[in-house]
Formats: C-alpha cells, structure tokens, sequence
C-alpha cells in the first residue's frame, strides 16, 4: 500500500523544513518529484539526493506570490511529465505580530504568503489534474489554523492558515466532480532549521511539555506518513478533511 510509483508529485517550499522532509518522503515511495522554491541552489543540491532513490527531479525557481512564476512552473512540470497528479502546497513564511501593533504590510505579506499562494498554486496545477481526471491536492495547514494561542502574537498567520482549512473544504466540494480530492494538513511544533533554535529553549520545552499531550515537538519525516496516505490511491475516498499531526496539541 502507499506506493507511488508512476505518481508526480509537485511540492512547493522544498529547499527547507517540512517542504524538504516531504520531499524525501514521496521520493522513498517512488514518486517523480516537482520542487519548488526560491532558492534554486538549494533545489538543485536536493534533487542529487533525491534522485538516489531512483526517481525524476525537476527543480524549478518558484516565488509562490507571483502568479507568472506559478504558471510558468505548472507549464514546465506538464512539458517535462505529461501530467501532474499530488500537489503539496508548503511554501509559507508569516510576520509576527498582534492586532493592536501589526502593520498593513505585514497581514498583506502573511496572508499573501500563506493563503493567496495556495490558491494560486491550486488553480494552476488542478487545470492540470482535470486533464487527466484525478488529482491529489495536500495543503499545510497548521494547528494554529484552528485555535488561538498564548505563546505568540501571531494574528495574520492564525487568520491565513484559519483561511487554508476552509478553502480545503470548498475545493474538495468543487474538484470533487474531476476525482480531485483536497486536504489538509495541521502540523504542531515542528523541528526545522528555522525554529530549532526556540524549540531547544528551556522556555518553549516546558511550554511543550505543558501543552502537547506528547511532551514534545514533532521529528523529522513525522508529518510524511499522514501526507502519503492523503497522495495514495487507497485515500481514494478521503476529501475535504483537516488532519492535525500536532502531539495532540488541538486535542485538549
């Protein structure tokens, strides 16, 4: 079960964190891989190790806010494999702050970042899918797109990924016609080269520890298995559900 062999999978964030995990992740089950980010020398070190798995890599520069970038990468992923059947839509960065102090430019920034990107990436590479009639979409989410927080001023990033599981549920409805289904993703805490650092803190361990029914942040490769089983055929059925993979953060 879960193997992808045939499969192409489109991943956007992929020169870092959780993009790079799942990069490797679908790589291992033999999927052919799309990776998408801005730095394209990062891409290009991660496709030699990807292409150790005996799969295809087509690395492809990818500012996920701009329109003309997105096009032109969904053109060349169907020029270079005929179709496109996952989309992963990872790609995301956030300004920190809360509603009494948070600037114009810095909701404008996160939302477009975190949520116009995923619908931009979505339009571009279902047209594909429809095609083909089939499709697998995965969006990451986050834990805070479904509650609030006291850890961190963090109001637009809330607000997008809040945004992201609702317009998980509206695509699954409206894709569903073309065997597309969409889903999403909610991580927790995650150890990446960005928050390493804080998650390390005596302070945010002993806030895990009081928060994460875990004990703990979550591992490398963690997320890879709840995003292959929503990219499998056997997820045939699975639309329109919000998966947190949090240490059971959102569960209490």
């Amino acid at each position: 079960m879960f193997q992808l062999n045939g499969k192409v999978a489109v991943i956007s964030g992929a020169s870092s964190g959780l993009g790079k995990q799942m990069a490797k992740g679908f790589a291992k089950q033999g999927a052919d891989l799309v990776i998408l980010a801005r730095r394209l020398e990062r891409l290009e070190e991660l496709k030699k190790e990807l292409e150790e798995e005996g799969v295809k890599v087509l690395p492809i520069k990818c500012d996920v806010t701009s329109t003309e970038d997105i096009n032109k990468a969904a053109e060349l992923a169907e020029q270079e494999y005929g179709h496109v059947d996952i989309l992963v839509n990872c790609a995301g960065s956030a300004k920190n702050a809360g509603v009494l102090t948070m600037t114009d430019e810095e909701w404008d920034f996160t939302i477009e970042t975190d949520q116009t990107s995923v619908f931009k990436m979505t339009r571009a590479f279902a047209n594909i899918m429809k095609k083909n009639n089939y499709g697998r979409i995965i969006n990451i989410a986050s834990m805070y797109g479904l509650v609030g927080n006291t850890a961190l001023d963090t109001v637009a990033y809330h607000s997008s990924k809040g945004g992201v599981v609702n317009f998980t549920r509206a695509v699954a409805a409206e894709l569903a016609k073309y065997n597309i289904t969409c889903n999403a993703i909610c991580p927790g805490y995650f150890d990446t080269e960005l928050t390493h650092d804080t998650l390390e803190t005596d302070e945010f361990t002993a806030y895990m520890k009081a928060t994460v029914p875990l004990g703990r942040y979550g591992h490398e490769g963690e997320l890879n298995a709840g995003a292959i089983f929503l990219a499998s055929d056997e997820a045939s059925y699975v639309t329109g559900v919000i998966l947190p993979i949090d240490g059971g953060y959102t569960a209490v």
